[in-house]
């Protein structure tokens, strides 16, 4: 009989359904420690985080960018202070389509291509939540036209703000310079956690030089916001601390009187006050608005300003470099009488040219008859070319280059402004190291009158003057006199001591400046009409003309035949009074023609604005007896303190000096 075969096993089905229950029971024992793990991390471990990311939803930290300094004249004039102002803003992470909200706005307020281009750049650098300036200065027009669309773009705002403004223009803009919107070449350079906020920085002039003063140091402030991100309330704040204030030793009316003195000839212009190295005035004409450059000038404006052929932006004073010319020539009198080689009595016979011995080629003086016979006092006052053709070549390129260096020609001033120029001082190791050829005889005739390869900047010009004018204390100039912290008196901030020059002998400095007091003030001199008018004091001056291009040998210049930009340059350095030296002057006026007839007249200007502010008193101290070579009178000039010394090509064989 077979087994019945069983249909069900309780025992078994109770053993499987044991077995499912406790692995369920392991599976739910597993999540739940999951979980209880996760919370644990959430809450304990990573509570820090978390929490800083949930008060980032609701509290956002916002930077306050500090006021800039101002920037005042001498006078106290403000020549760069700060305006009150709206712009457009774009917070990214607010706003749902970019390009849509961009398109329309711009039916509503203009915005230009280049707007837009440099938009996409800071937006590209920025983090989402913050602003992204977008227009800047609006009108009160554009504002009311956004305030009635305002609900339609979320996302986009309008914020007050203050803008850099330069009252004065273009008559202190190489100067002061300008502020820009900060670039990518900018963020290089500038500390970004202080910058936070801030959309401008200093591109030129004193506004770039002390950046560091005048930015300030930016804040914060914490809001708690809304859940479109809308502050609601102010948390806490740390207010910024604004930058300080520049006092100038720029005198804004003598700064005026040069600028006008140049009408509209192109050219530079810089006065020092020969006793602390202080810049008074410097003028580079033409000049150009500032101001556009704070908005942000249009590509198309911008591009206008470069191709300019009068190169409005191009500052001379600090960056222009010509041959000094006749100029030169007291300085390469002095070395002759400093080194022995003349004597205030050595004479030069002129025929209207000098010929190296053995050669044929005769390099030509400006007054094509001659002179006749020349001593250093009629060579300087006359400016006789062949005099100082003879004195470099007994001097030699070398020791000319050597002593000249101590008045700082071929290298730079210092000047607390960027962007100067060395200009040239040439030697025949120069000439070797760059044009790998020697040094020719003939080069140092024309070097001796402040032409070939010799290129100054009018700012050395007038310190080399003023190193003269002071029988040689060397001061390095300076333009920037205080600095005001803010709710602070001005500080006046330390300069260099003057470096003494070694002086010989101090009646060659004498005999030099007797020498220029002529060319002003003497009947032959090629500076007469510049000293006309003078009363109770003596201006000492230098005429100069420098070539634009040279001219075959027996080739006469006449100017009336050339284009304007062919024509020589005009130049006149000075400084007065001759025997209490207080200002030193250096004008080029390009293509200007006659030093005497052109840039000295604008240097009589910028005289007569400083003398006519700060008139003349009698001062018996330090002085000695010079002797006036135009009434043949005895004339008391103070002499400095003993001072004693600092330091350290194009092809010309044309004599370029006239009246």
């Amino acid at each position: 009989m077979s087994r019945p075969i069983p249909l069900k096993d309780n025992l078994l089905e109770s053993r499987l359904f044991l077995h499912r229950v406790a692995a369920a029971l392991v599976a739910c024992l597993l999540l739940l420690g999951i979980l209880v793990a996760r919370l644990v991390y959430l809450q304990v471990i990573a509570h820090d985080h978390y929490r800083t990311l949930s008060e980032k939803n609701r509290i956002k930290t916002e930077p306050l960018p500090p006021n800039r300094g101002l920037i005042y004249d001498a006078r106290g004039i403000l020549l760069a202070e700060n305006l009150p102002s709206y712009r457009l803003v774009i917070i990214p992470e607010q706003v749902p389509d970019m390009e849509d909200t961009l398109r329309r706005l711009a039916r509503v307020i203009e915005i230009r291509p280049d707007d837009l281009e440099r938009f996409r750049r800071l937006l590209a650098r920025s983090r989402r939540f913050e602003a992204v300036p977008i227009r800047l200065n609006l009108s009160d027009a554009e504002v009311a036209r956004f305030a009635v669309e305002r609900y339609d773009f979320p996302g986009v705002d309008i914020q007050a703000a203050l803008t850099r403004h330069y009252p004065l223009g273009p008559l202190t803009a190489h100067v002061v310079g300008y502020v820009g919107r900060i670039n990518e070449r900018d963020l290089q350079r500038l500390d970004p956690a202080n910058y936070r906020g801030s959309t401008h920085t200093g591109k030129t002039g004193i506004e770039r030089t002390y950046e560091s003063v005048l930015h300030g140091t930016v804040g914060y402030r914490q809001v708690e916001t809304n859940a479109q991100g809308r502050p609601l309330r102010e948390i806490s704040r740390q207010p910024p601390i604004p930058g300080s204030n520049l006092h100038l030793t720029l005198d804004v009316r003598l700064q005026a009187a040069a600028a006008e003195a140049f009408g509209d000839r192109n050219g530079a212009a810089v006065a020092i006050d020969p006793r602390t190295g202080a810049v008074l005035a410097m003028v580079s004409q033409p000049g150009f608005d500032p101001d556009p450059f704070v908005r942000g000038i249009p590509l198309k404006a911008y591009r206008a300003l470069q191709r300019d052929p009068d190169r409005p932006l191009f500052d001379r004073a600090l960056r222009g470099q010509y041959p000094p010319g006749s100029t030169l020539k007291p300085f390469v009198a002095l070395a002759g009488l400093e080194l022995g080689l003349i004597t205030p009595r050595s004479t030069t016979w002129c025929p209207g040219y000098y010929q190296l011995p053995g050669k044929e080629h005769k390099y030509r003086d400006w007054k094509r008859w001659g002179h006749g016979l020349m001593n250093l006092r009629s060579a300087i006052a006359q400016s006789c070319d062949v005099y100082f053709y003879d004195l470099a070549r007994s001097l030699g390129i070398d020791r000319m280059h050597d002593f000249l260096a101590r008045f700082g020609f071929g290298r730079r001033t210092g000047i607390d402004l960027v962007g100067e120029a060395s200009g040239l001082l040439p030697s025949s190791a120069w000439k070797r190291r760059v044009h790998h050829q020697p040094w020719f005889p003939g080069e140092t005739l024309i070097a001796g009158i402040g032409q070939g390869f010799d290129l100054a900047t009018p700012l050395q010009l007038a310190v080399a003057t003023a190193t003269l004018a002071t029988y040689g204390r060397y001061h390095r100039p300076y333009v920037v006199a205080e600095i005001q912290q803010p709710g602070e008196p001005p500080v006046h901030l330390p300069h260099d001591p003057p470096v003494v020059l070694p002086v010989h002998d101090r009646h060659n400095w004498q005999e030099v400046i007797r020498a220029m007091v002529e060319v002003v003030h003497g009947r032959h001199g090629t500076a007469q009409r510049v000293g006309k008018g003078i009363h109770g004091f003596h201006i000492a001056g230098k005429t100069g003309t420098a070539q634009v291009f040279g001219l075959p040998q027996e080739e006469k210049y006449d100017a009336r035949k050339l284009e304007e930009k062919l024509r020589d340059h005009a130049l006149f350095i000075a400084f007065a009074p001759a025997r209490d030296p207080r200002i030193a002057v250096a004008v080029v006026v390009e293509h200007g023609g006659s030093g005497g007839a052109v840039a000295g007249p604008i240097a009589r200007r910028i005289l007569d604005r400083y003398f006519a502010d700060h008139p003349l008193t009698r001062d018996a101290g330090n002085s000695r007896t010079v002797h006036d070579m135009t009434t043949h009178r005895k004339e008391t000039v103070r002499v400095p303190d003993h001072a004693a010394a600092p330091i350290q090509v194009r092809q010309a064989a044309r004599s370029t000096e006239r009246r």
